[in-house]
């Protein structure tokens, strides 16, 4: 018996208005080396208007930053990764406290934070390497990305610990239920939606997304990470985000392209584009 087919829809076909943001992605990566200009124009195509490339430590930044020269509507992101938490010694802390001083496209710390789900670094250097990224932030009263992966009272617990209530926040990659989106809410931090929230089993998802307020969502891909339905499992991309937008949009009761419009100045006013 053959496979039931899917339906890739070309993004391009479905635009919305070009007010659209992704909040996170990671488009200096290999996976697209052969493509990128074209991953950019199909973005502009479908209407982003901006989107966030998260670099992963300043080596990175400084080798492949040249990729978005012509491209300034790809703002920058730039924190270590708890999984790569051993690699951030005080001489790459202070490297990112020069590439913030000189480099004005980079807009937030992040990602940063806990993540129990993989073994790759002890949970004690995790620990320091966040509290120490969290230093800088408030150091450069700048905002902060959020990655958390089966650690959430833990992340919880450091942020609230630090006084991180009320400090522009946002929580990257959420995929949980309403319980913690209130709880991410009543800090005064803002959600960011991935293409998850497009799987049929990712039903509390929905529910989380649904009593979020409008003011304090963003939509990301996380390319190449991700993908929304109907690419699920395809490598993702900033254009896909237009299937993100209308399955939370479904979610709300919402239509799609105030959702989008909102969502795009939520991260437009977060990031100071």
């Amino acid at each position: 018996m053959s496979k039931k087919s899917t339906n890739r829809i070309d993004p391009v076909s479905v635009p919305l208005p070009p007010e659209g943001v992704d909040s996170h992605a990671h488009l200096d990566g290999e996976e697209f080396d052969l493509d990128r200009e074209a991953v950019l124009e199909r973005a502009a195509a479908c209407g982003i208007s901006h989107v966030g490339n998260v670099f992963l430590n300043p080596d990175h930044l400084a080798a492949r930053q040249h990729y978005f020269a012509d491209h300034p509507q790809v703002f920058f992101l730039l924190g270590v990764h708890p999984c790569h938490g051993r690699d951030c010694t005080p001489e790459v802390i202070e490297a990112m406290r020069r590439a913030f001083a000189e480099e004005p496209r980079l807009k937030a710390v992040g990602e940063i934070g806990l993540d129990f789900y993989w073994d790759d670094c002890p949970r004690e250097v995790q620990y320091e390497v966040f509290t120490a990224q969290l230093r800088l932030a408030r150091e450069l009263e700048l905002p902060v990305v959020i990655h958390c992966r089966e650690a959430e009272e833990e992340t919880l617990m450091v942020l609230e610990s630090q006084g991180f209530a009320g400090y522009p926040l946002l929580w990257h990659c959420f995929g949980k239920g309403p319980d913690l989106a209130r709880r991410i809410v009543h800090n005064g931090w803002h959600v960011s939606v991935p293409g998850p929230v497009t799987y049929k089993a990712n039903e509390e998802l929905r529910e989380a997304v649904a009593c979020i307020p409008s003011d304090r969502l963003m939509l990301e891909t996380d390319a190449p990470y991700l993908a929304p339905v109907p690419w699920r499992g395809k490598r993702n991309e900033p254009a896909f985000t237009v299937f993100t937008a209308r399955a939370v949009a479904e979610a709300r009761g919402q239509d799609v392209e105030e959702l989008w419009r909102q969502c795009g100045t939520n991260a437009r006013r977060f990031f100071g584009l």
